[in-house]
């Protein structure tokens, strides 16, 4: 049963809820840790009590969502070329966490489907489509494919879905209205507008952005609307206790431990 949009949350039902109207989200996982992407980050965020995880979503060449940030392999595998050249079987192969330190040699690119069973009933999860994903014939782009895999795992509730892409935004709305998207600000497709106009017209439910990009009229004006304001990427605890006092909903770090205690120190 879907529930209705305007009985629930704007943003998903957190697992892991430290009941203080603020969501620490881990960064790739606790990627300050563990190689960004991967389940040694994600189980490292669990176990460093954040609320949430943003991972980042591509398409392999066989067309299944995989959990990468850069268009290239090269910098964080030893692998190299697109992500979207590699077949799953491919990607599975390389290794994906010598680069950060040899404790994670050997370690995988995981894909979506294995994270949402890894997270199910532990985590709730931010999954951003990353542009490269987007392919102008519908059977074959991402979107159809993230809606089954969230569908599938009964993690609806617990996920809200965010991209710089707003073609994607919109053909997950058309898509699938009730699930939660999140506007990640690029102001070459903004324009002249403003945040609460763009979530407006996208049907969004929160707003991410830099720290550096927020300002204090747009704070003011998405309180008032009452849209969450999610901040990224803050290692900086002086900066998360600037952001938590000016009121932002969430903030997403590599370090979830100096976010949770940035929080308490602010209260």
């Amino acid at each position: 049963m879907t529930v209705s949009a305007c009985n629930r949350s704007p943003l998903p039902t957190l697992y892991q809820e430290q009941r203080d109207g603020f969501v620490v989200i881990a960064h790739r996982g606790a990627s300050g840790y563990a190689p960004e992407n991967t389940l040694p980050a994600f189980q490292k965020a669990l176990e460093l009590n954040a609320e949430m995880i943003e991972l980042d979503v591509m398409l392999s060449q066989d067309g299944v969502p995989v959990l990468f940030h850069d268009r290239e392999l090269d910098r964080k595998t030893n692998g190299s070329g697109m992500v979207q050249d590699y077949t799953v079987e491919a990607l599975q192969q390389l290794d994906a966490g010598t680069w950060f330190s040899e404790e994670f040699s050997g370690e995988k690119i995981p894909s979506l489907e294995e994270v949402l069973e890894w997270a199910s009933g532990k985590i709730s999860l931010n999954i951003e489509i990353k542009t490269e994903a987007w392919r102008e014939d519908l059977e074959e782009s991402i979107e159809p494919r993230v809606i089954r895999l969230v569908r599938d795992s009964e993690m609806s509730e617990h996920i809200i879905i965010s991209s710089f892409d707003y073609r994607i935004l919109r053909r997950l709305k058309e898509l699938a209205p009730d699930l939660r998207t999140a506007v990640l600000y690029e102001q070459s497709q903004i324009g002249d507008k403003d945040p609460l106009t763009i979530v407006k017209e996208l049907n969004a439910q929160a707003f991410n952005c830099s720290a550096t990009q927020l300002t204090p009229e747009w704070m003011d004006q998405l309180q008032r609307a009452q849209i969450p304001v999610l901040v990224y990427t803050v290692n900086d605890p002086e900066v998360m206790k600037t952001l938590i006092q000016a009121g932002v909903s969430g903030i997403f770090s590599d370090y979830p431990d100096r976010l949770n205690l940035a929080v308490h120190n602010s209260r």
